[in-house]
């Protein structure tokens, strides 16, 4: 550009800024926002700055051994896919997959999408052909699991990497979601998978530099905590006030009827997907679906859950009146969650938007809380302490990097206490530590 062209670029970009400024304060005072503004996004633009300046440096031989072993496991799956559906075929293709799946196998009578005329064959599909007893869906799920491991996370994280520094530098977002929560790209730090077979392994990757160790700081079940103050729930505020009780054993003794003594590792599986699946507004539908029963018995647990904790549905009625009236929900610190499809004339819409209210308060009062305990760890901690980094925010979870000398458990202790008195509820707030040479060994 020419001087007179970038001196116009510039000027145009810059009223635009001053014109929205006025009319954003103007509308943060009408609604009595503007001290959420300043205390809990203005002081974050910083430190998420520092974050993303900082990164987390990545053992690019982990990474690529893991690749290496994904290619190899998705070659032989493949083989067995082929060798059921009798032919060769591209199984990433949606059409040419339905076609073998229901028109060559003809294995029962699926749903056809609306846009395309094609049998579907997304996850829901594929669940209810793996109900049945059709191997081929086992396999195609599993293809498809390594699939998105492999080229989302390990081949991603490679090319992403900056080659001097060794690291991976996300970008944040801090009003993308409409609940507050964070989200990121290049790469997607936020769906890296937690547990399971390989979130372990992936998080193992993510490694501190010489001299230093990795600080997982999590918040335990936040949102679990978050329902019962809420919702005012006696029987979970109860539970969390002991400490030693266990939620999901309770939730199962209840909903199951059988003894607490009697409750096996996969009924409080069960109910620790009930548990969780209720703070989103699950339906009957879409708990059937996870827990992979008929929809009259989810039904059944939903009722004896609503018996054991009758707050929970009191609230949930309470959250869908408030958003048909106001277009939105608030969390406690005064965030407004708006929920755009709520007087859709689509009545999934309308439900989707219905569930979205009911979580929206949760999940955005525990997106607050952690970027109160990020400030307050900023302020107190990271001006001071020149020796710890802070890497990343996944959801309830803080990752530092911080030099493995006398200091270390001091300041471990610090952050937790940082982040335990962010918000003070009706029960206790409690924080995980874990540490090691890398995000996944702590």
């Amino acid at each position: 550009l020419t001087e007179e062209e970038l001196a116009n670029y510039i000027a145009i970009k810059t009223q635009g800024l001053l014109i929205s400024r006025s009319k954003l304060a103007g509308f943060l005072f009408e609604n009595s926002k503007q001290a959420l503004y300043q205390k809990f996004d203005r002081p974050l633009s910083v430190i998420v700055y520092n974050m993303e300046r900082c990164g987390l440096k990545v053992d690019k031989k982990t990474l690529k051994d893991l690749s290496d072993y994904f290619e190899k496991e998705i070659k032989e799956i493949s083989l067995e896919i082929y060798k059921i559906a009798g032919e060769e075929f591209n199984i990433a293709s949606p059409k040419q997959l339905s076609d073998i799946l229901f028109n060559k196998m003809k294995l029962s009578t699926g749903k056809r999408s609306a846009k395309s005329g094609d049998y579907r064959t997304d996850f829901e599909i594929l669940e209810q052909l793996q109900s049945r007893g059709h191997t081929i869906a086992d396999f195609i799920i599993r293809w498809r699991q390594l699939s998105k491991l492999k080229s989302t996370y390990t081949d991603a994280l490679l090319e992403q990497t900056n080659k001097e520094s060794g690291r991976v530098h996300t970008t944040f977002s801090l009003a993308y979601t409409t609940t507050g929560r964070f989200s990121s790209v290049n790469p997607n730090l936020q769906n890296i998978p937690i547990k399971g077979e390989y979130g372990d392994k992936i998080r193992s990757a993510f490694v501190a530099k010489t001299g230093y160790k990795i600080i997982s700081a999590d918040y335990s079940q936040m949102e679990l905590r978050l329902l019962a103050h809420i919702a005012d729930v006696k029987a979970l505020q109860e539970a969390f006030r002991e400490g030693g009780k266990d939620i999901h054993l309770i939730t199962a003794s209840e909903v199951f009827g059988v003894p607490l003594d009697k409750v096996t590792s996969n009924l409080r599986q069960r109910a620790k997907i009930i548990n969780f699946g209720i703070t989103y507004g699950i339906g009957e539908y879409g708990l059937a679906r996870r827990l992979g029963v008929l929809r009259i018995e989810a039904a059944h647990y939903i009722k004896r859950y609503f018996q054991k904790y009758p707050e929970v549905q009191t609230y949930m009625e309470s959250a869908k009146k408030f958003v048909h009236k106001n277009g939105y929900v608030e969390t406690l610190m005064g965030r407004r969650c708006y929920v755009r499809e709520i007087e859709s004339q689509d009545r999934r819409g309308r439900l989707f938007a219905e569930r979205a209210a009911i979580n929206a308060p949760i999940q955005g009062t525990n997106a607050d809380i952690i970027r109160k305990a990020m400030i307050a760890i900023h302020n107190e901690i990271l001006t001071k302490h020149k020796t710890v980094c802070m890497i990343s925010q996944i959801h309830d979870e803080l990752l530092f990097e911080i030099k493995d000398d006398s200091y270390l458990n001091t300041i471990i202790e610090k952050i937790q206490h940082f982040m335990t008195t962010a918000i003070s509820l009706s029960v206790p707030v409690k924080v995980d530590c874990n540490i090691g040479a890398s995000w996944g060994k702590g």
